[in-house]
């Protein structure tokens, strides 16, 4: 179980530690409107990123579920749905972080779980 919980902590990190490095390298704001081909890298850096962080939550649960991937999926869309109803401005980070992020990290779980088989 502490393997698990480890493993689910390790993975946010991974997501928000990479989430706030790819903002503050491009100089955009989270929460500006921004072009759709921003938008779309966005969304492949993201979605890259939320796989690692579901893959390595793997390697640190050493489980043969998903369930610890379902746990930081439902962590990170809940953080998304909290942050888009108390903030202003554009939401388009946490539409994201809902549909593809926190999809993306179960399907890094899911990834290596396959390779263990």
């Amino acid at each position: 179980m502490v393997r698990k919980i480890l493993g689910v902590i390790a993975g946010y990190t991974i997501f928000v530690i990479t989430g706030v490095a790819y903002f503050q390298l491009s100089g955009h704001k989270p929460h500006a409107p921004a072009t759709g081909g921003f938008q779309l890298l966005t969304a492949v850096y993201g979605a890259f990123w939320s796989m690692v962080a579901g893959y390595v939550l793997q390697l640190i649960a050493r489980t043969n579920d998903l369930k610890p991937n379902f746990a930081l999926a439902v962590i990170i869309a809940g953080f998304a749905l909290f942050s888009m109803l108390k903030s202003t401005g554009s939401s388009w980070t946490q539409v994201q972080a809902m549909a593809v992020f926190a999809p993306a990290s179960v399907l890094g779980g899911w990834m290596f779980l396959g390779k263990k088989k």
